[in-house]
């Protein structure tokens, strides 16, 4: 071993012992030691990470496989890889060792952040790198460990990188990670990015939530999220706003609606009122995310407090009556036929605003047009119940 000590690539190097992995496993922070030599820190009493010395919220240790299935390829091979390998790997272990440092400022986190993005969009594969170098804790570390007050331009340069840096690495690494979050510290940094941060940070916060809905290894966040009335309220404003990131703000909350406490929650903070606003606004866009705005609106309609807020919201009925059938587009009719059919059924009130609204041409315009069978049924059906 000491023979070879100075061939072994840095890579495979355990920070604490020098010497070559035999058990590599990655701390929370995203730095990877060898087993026995971490066991030994936190047996000694230590609560921080030995190279970043920020302290632990998860004193867990989980395997880095990847790293372990590398050096069994580097064994195999007489410790040779391709010197590509190593081209691409050796300024990652530098910009990593950049990121880390506790004396490294916003600016110089921003750089090398952006020396990451280069390298990623010149070589495809550095995504894989970075996983098994344990990049993905570590850029969620940094982003959601503190949030800057005066919210500095060199802090919002960072923060939007780094946001994009970890949506960039979640395709190829572990949801699982992201119940960091879970932490009360970084969840609250979460919220606050979201209410004081740049649009470029809404949107990238956006598609996290996104994410972390998806995932059952994220669910019990997905409900955390769902629970918190600062962000719904923040969140619906955003879809009100007819701003660029109201369809970012769309997406998250159809995501969101992944969990029917979440559903419950998002009506009480006022999503109908929301999602009305947008789809009216949205006649004036191109392109717009109306559609799912309506199959949001239908899907909560089994909530009593739903309904009602539709019927008593002055736009509320017109808004859906004018997604029962548009020239440019016909998706979405089938929600809003739907969502009429729900209200109407019980509310006279709900039927006269139809109506007024126009829904009978409307309803007309549909049966005539190449809407699906099961559409032009729930129309003929609607029609008669009017």
């Amino acid at each position: 071993m000491k023979g070879g000590e100075m061939t072994i690539p840095h890579l495979f190097r355990c920070p604490i012992s020098l010497d070559l992995f035999t058990d590599p496993v990655t701390l929370c922070t995203g730095q990877t030691y060898d087993r026995s030599s971490i066991e030994k820190w936190l047996a000694a009493g230590n609560l921080t990470c030995p190279v970043t010395m920020q302290k632990l919220h998860d004193r867990s240790l989980v395997p880095n496989h990847n790293l372990r299935h590398l050096i069994q390829q580097w064994r195999q091979m007489g410790h040779r890889l391709d010197p590509d390998y190593f081209k691409t790997i050796d300024p990652l272990v530098s910009l990593k060792h950049s990121l880390a440092s506790p004396s490294a400022t916003f600016r110089e986190k921003f750089q090398a952040l952006q020396k990451i993005r280069v390298l990623t969009d010149k070589t495809p594969s550095t995504g894989s790198f970075l996983i098994e170098m344990g990049f993905l804790p570590l850029l969620l570390q940094l982003v959601f460990e503190m949030v800057d007050p005066g919210f500095s331009q060199d802090y919002v340069n960072f923060v939007e990188q780094g946001l994009a840096c970890i949506l960039g690495l979640l395709p190829f690494g572990e949801l699982g990670c992201l119940n960091m979050l879970k932490e009360g510290s970084k969840f609250e940094s979460f919220i606050l990015l979201f209410e004081h941060g740049s649009v470029m940070m809404k949107q990238s916060l956006c598609h996290i939530v996104g994410l972390i809905s998806s995932s059952s290894a994220t669910r019990e966040l997905c409900a955390m999220i769902g629970k918190n009335q600062r962000f719904l309220n923040m969140i619906i404003c955003v879809v009100k706003q007819n701003s660029e990131i109201s369809e970012a703000g769309i997406q998250a909350i159809s995501a969101l609606c992944c969990l029917e406490s979440n559903r419950e929650e998002l009506v009480q903070q006022g999503l109908i009122d929301g999602l009305v606003t947008y789809i009216l606004n949205s006649e004036r866009k191109e392109r717009s995310m109306a559609a799912m705005a309506m199959a949001r609106i239908e899907q909560v309609l089994g909530n009593g407090r739903a309904k009602e807020a539709l019927i008593k919201n002055p736009n509320g009925v017109k808004a859906v009556v004018k997604m029962v059938f548009r020239v440019s587009e016909q998706e979405g009719s089938e929600s809003a036929v739907n969502s009429l059919m729900k209200v109407c059924e019980e509310s006279l009130e709900a039927r006269e605003k139809a109506v007024v609204g126009g829904v009978l041409t409307q309803l007309l315009l549909l049966l005539q047009s190449q809407c699906s069978g099961r559409t032009k049924t729930k129309a003929t059906t609607l029609l008669k119940l009017l």
